[in-house]
């Protein structure tokens, strides 16, 4: 069996409201039940902390599933990939927390593919939208977390 995620996050300003976003899909299964995904915010955020909160967030997702799993992630922030191989790269000082959650999250998936997700794949526009909602309730509601609803997941064109 093999698990593919996707994530978009954004923060506006930055730093200001963020959002976050992630779908995952199990491989060979077929329906909602192959389908998991969750939306997010905060308020006085940064960039940084929604891509990472957007990541630890999908692989945490993987906790339901039995260990070893091939796992690809698509991630829409450019900078992550090189973020999460770097000691002191500009998330880890911006965002120390966020940062070191992210990487241990990354180390308990040992099999874990980084694949860098493009503006123009649907996936994307899919995904930026939940995170704009994330934002957006975050705005209203302060800290936010909910899953994306099954028929809403159904449509998801990844």
């Amino acid at each position: 069996m093999s698990v593919i995620l996707w994530t978009a996050s954004l923060c506006r300003p930055d730093p200001g409201y963020g959002g976050y976003a992630f779908v995952r899909r199990i491989e060979g299964e077929t329906g909602a039940a192959a389908l998991k995904g969750l939306a997010g915010g905060e308020r006085r955020t940064s960039g940084a902390r929604m891509a990472l909160a957007g990541l630890t967030e999908a692989l945490a997702s993987l906790a339901d599933l039995p260990s070893g799993q091939s796992v690809t992630l698509h991630f829409a922030d450019p900078a992550l990939a090189a973020e999460l191989v770097s000691a002191d790269g500009a998330y880890a000082t911006a965002e120390p927390e966020a940062w070191a959650a992210a990487r241990a999250a990354v180390a308990a998936c040992p099999a874990l593919s980084l694949s860098p997700l493009s503006t123009s794949v649907p996936a994307h526009g899919f995904l930026a939208a939940w995170a704009d909602f994330g934002l957006d309730t975050a705005k209203t509601r302060g800290s936010f977390k909910a899953a994306i609803p099954k028929p809403n997941l159904l449509k998801f064109p990844g």
